[in-house]
C-alpha cells in the first residue's frame, strides 16, 4: 500500500534542475574553459563543503 504525501521540497527535482542547468551551460564551452569555471567556481566557496 502506497500513501501518497505532497512534499514541500523535492531534493531530486533540485538535484536534476541543477545538473540540467550546468550541462546547458558547460555543453557551449571548451575544455579549457570549462576548467577555468570551476576553478572560479572552487575559489567563490573558499573551498568551504557544506556539512550534514
Amino acid at each position: 500500500m502506497e500513501t501518497k504525501t505532497k512534499k514541500k521540497f523535492d531534493a531530486v527535482k533540485m538535484a536534476r534542475d541543477i545538473k540540467d542547468k550546468l550541462d546547458a551551460k558547460l555543453s557551449k564551452m571548451t575544455s579549457e574553459e570549462i576548467v577555468a569555471f570551476f576553478k572560479e567556481q572552487r575559489l567563490k566557496t573558499n573551498g568551504v563543503k557544506p556539512s550534514a
